[in-house]
């Protein structure tokens, strides 16, 4: 019976103090972190197809460079 008492008891405290929302605060603020994580991915693969596009247009220009002065 103190079994089931016991746990009971203690949520009612921290129900009473407010601690049971820092829970569903914690959960809630969770979720968010985990959006700006898979937000900060996002912006990096773009990052990064901009940073190879960049990097494949100055090959281009440069090999453009070569063959023009090879003439």
């Amino acid at each position: 019976m103190y079994k089931v008492l016991i746990p009971i008891a203690l949520l009612l405290l921290l129900a009473g103090c407010g601690l049971a929302d820092v829970g569903a605060a914690s959960a809630t603020s969770g979720a968010s972190a985990a959006e700006q994580v898979k937000q900060g991915k996002q912006t990096e693969a773009r990052v990064q197809q901009q940073v190879d596009a960049a990097l494949q247009q100055d090959a281009q220009q440069r090999k453009g460079a070569e063959d023009a002065a090879a003439q």
